[in-house]
């Protein structure tokens, strides 16, 4: 079987001294590469690491992750590939769902470590350098004890992604499959030998994984980046290694142009060809790509973690033709066959409205899921797989996407693709981004209702937009409902996060009062009893910020917001403040299980540092009432900040000693509505 780690080998012969993995200082040339793998694999056996066993590792944009990789492929053992931004707890369930017989990890585990093999991979990778003979024999990896020939249909890896229920689905890759996505992505992006690879994307993505596979494969430079928070360090990979190509997202172009501003085109203008992947480019963003790089060559790839890359676009062919410039692209010729199923699971070919959903079939598709029958079975069918996208195919062989099947919006019987309103709406000049999903109808007439929610520029005005729509799109597919928001929710790849966009509709405040924020400020009540539900990290995220947007004396901004959110540590303050309290002879009136505390504080020679603290409290727990949140303001720590045991509650919790922690804010989702107290009106007057 032609494997990664064989071609690897053959390619340290070949072509020793040129780099294959680079990252920042860091390079190895194939082979050293392949001496290093060998190495790492040695040490593996030594670890009782057989043929069949899974082992978890951080997939961090580091050479370490490259050679484990390929150490693991050389043994026959099963990548577990672990995001290296889990949590420590996300980490340990993936090492337990998937019987990994040990986890690599540089990440402190603290608890979660216990009772699991842990082990460190910069250590192992440092030992596996040091052990390294660049003379090494090229049969050496014969004499690993567990190396057996391995077989196209031996598992290589496993891919975990979060299901529609949550739980992570284990993606199972064969050999053999894992060699058909590095084909097709060579075939379909034209990938060379002299080609400088920047790939600034997290390396557990199926995405990420297929570029690294086929980059390798094909024996040419592989420049690792830790994503794209910071354009600047594009620029310098490019100058520094002379990058020809790069992998990208979509939502990383809009990162990319709006901090290289009108350095955009001379930064990137010199690359062969960017792949954009984990998403479709908008109409818009394709026609800017191709005026703002007029001879790079950009493709748009469609794949998922159960095919690899499977249908290539290239954009500068798609945008010549406005009635082609949204096509998602063509299967691979003699390597990728796509079909559009009905309801009744009959091939159709379909139209705009009236779709199918895709399945699909080559040697790239996966064995199945880990552990998975029941789901295995409903996904896999007769060799083909069932997506969950609704697709039509042109009379050019082009397929068109028009989203999932549970995206798709019922209006009154008629589909509405999500993705045709995105499209279009992106259109009109003052939507800088958008996001569709439908809702139910309020008046209960139509079952559901596109909305949408949308970022704009000062250009925006709802008026026009709706016109403009009304003039590129049937009626019944026109939004019924507008939603302003500061930015559209992604998930780790930067796809729209739909189920963040449900909850932040379905958290709405039902209250009809003159204006949205008028309907929080006159609804919200004090809440200390909570329930045990969570409270969603993006709307957290949103409340923090909501206090840190409040206004400041002289925008000093010398506030500090401590945001608890671990039981023990609530719990250890709550009990503190009451024994502080006692000694002090202060009010203390407390809370029952709050998911959050925020403590906000403020350096002490701030004069309006109580002013500035209390602007952000009044902000933040405006914000909460808004989501459906509740909160109470407590502020006795304001006097017990020097007493123990508090002092030392909240110098453990790092908050500088010359602060004053002038409020606690208390957030959950309320158990009750909180009691409506009558306020004093005689305490207006005119003048």
């Amino acid at each position: 079987m032609d494997t990664l780690i064989n071609r690897v080998r053959v390619l340290a012969k070949e072509q020793p001294d040129k780099n294959a993995v680079c990252f920042k200082k860091e390079a190895l040339t194939y082979r050293e590469l392949y001496n290093v793998s060998v190495s790492m694999a040695c040490l593996l056996t030594d670890k009782g690491v057989k043929k069949g066993d899974r082992v978890s590792f951080s997939a961090v944009s580091k050479p370490e992750m490259v050679v484990m990789y390929l150490a693991l492929q050389a043994i026959g053992a099963i990548s577990v590939f672990l995001d290296k931004n889990s949590t420590p707890s996300s980490m340990r369930d993936i090492f337990l769902e998937s019987g990994s017989v040990i986890l690599f990890t540089d990440k402190p585990m603290k608890e979660s470590g216990e009772g699991i093999n842990l082990q460190s991979l910069r250590g192992i990778y440092g030992l596996a350098r040091e052990n390294a003979n660049l003379n090494t024999d090229e049969n050496v990896i014969n004499t690993l004890d567990s190396q057996d020939e391995t077989k196209a249909d031996d598992i290589s890896e496993i891919l975990f992604t979060t299901g529609t229920t949550g739980k992570p689905k284990g993606v199972m890759l064969s050999f053999g499959a894992v060699y058909n996505i590095l084909s097709n992505t060579i075939e379909g992006t034209g990938i060379r030998e002299s080609d400088i690879m920047l790939l600034p994307l997290p390396l557990n993505h199926s995405f990420a994984l297929r570029v690294l596979r086929a980059v390798i494969y094909r024996g040419a430079t592989l420049v690792l980046q830790n994503g794209f928070t910071f354009a600047k360090e594009v620029e310098n990979n490019v100058s520094t290694f002379g990058c020809t190509s790069m992998a990208a997202v979509p939502a990383s172009y809009e990162v990319m142009r709006s901090q290289m501003q009108d350095e955009f085109s001379r930064v990137l203008g010199g690359l062969r060809y960017i792949e954009f992947g984990a998403g479709s480019l908008s109409p818009r963003q394709r026609k800017e790509l191709i005026n703002l790089l007029p001879g790079v060559q950009i493709y748009n790839t469609w794949g998922s973690s159960e095919s690899g890359g499977a249908i290539f676009c290239n954009v500068n062919e798609v945008v010549e033709d406005e009635n082609n410039v949204r096509a998602l692209g063509k299967p691979l010729k003699g390597r990728v066959e796509v079909r559009a199923l009905d309801i009744d699971g009959a091939e159709v070919k379909g139209d705009i409205d009236h779709p199918g959903r895709m399945s699909i079939r080559g040697g790239m598709i996966m064995s199945g899921y880990w552990n998975n029958d029941e789901l295995t079975k409903e996904t896999l069918k007769d060799g083909w797989l069932l997506t969950s996208d609704m697709i039509y195919r042109d009379e050019n062989g082009y397929i068109y996407m028009l989203g999932r099947a549970d995206d798709i919006i019922n209006v009154g019987g008629e589909k509405v693709s999500p993705i045709e309103v995105e499209n279009v709406a992106c259109g009109y000049s003052g939507i800088v981004e958008c996001a569709c999903i439908g809702a139910s109808d309020p008046d209960g007439v139509m079952g559901e209702i596109p909305v949408l929610f949308y970022v704009a520029d000062s250009s925006y005005s709802e008026p026009e937009l709706i016109r403009y729509l009304s003039e590129k799109m049937e009626k019944y597919k026109l939004p019924k409902k507008f939603v302003a928001v500061e930015s559209i929710p992604r998930n780790r790849m930067q796809k729209i996060d739909r189920k963040a966009l449900h909850r932040m509709w379905d958290n709405q405040d039902d209250l009809e009062l003159m204006n949205p924020v008028m309907q929080t400020i006159l609804s919200r009540r004090s809440i200390r009893r909570f329930t045990d539900r969570d409270i969603p990290d993006n709307i957290l995220e949103m409340i923090i910020k909501a206090g840190y947007h409040a206004p400041s004396g002289h925008n000093m901004q010398s506030w500090r917001f401590t945001v608890l959110t671990k039981v023990e540590d609530i719990r250890k303050l709550k009990e503190a403040a009451r024994e502080s309290a006692e000694k002090a002879k202060v009010h203390f009136y407390g809370f029952e299980n709050p998911k959050v505390v925020i403590l906000v504080s403020n350096d002490d020679r701030n004069p309006d540092g109580c002013q500035d603290a209390s602007c952000a409290s009044e902000n933040m727990m405006l914000a909460a009432a808004s989501y459906g949140i509740g909160s109470v303001w407590l502020n006795p720590l304001m006097t017990l900040r020097h007493i123990e045991p508090v002092k030392s509650v909240l110098d453990s919790f790092e908050i500088p000693d010359n602060h004053t922690v002038w409020s606690s804010i208390a957030l959950g989702y309320p158990t009750h509505q909180g009691q409506t107290l009558k306020k004093k009106e005689n305490v207006v007057k005119y003048i």
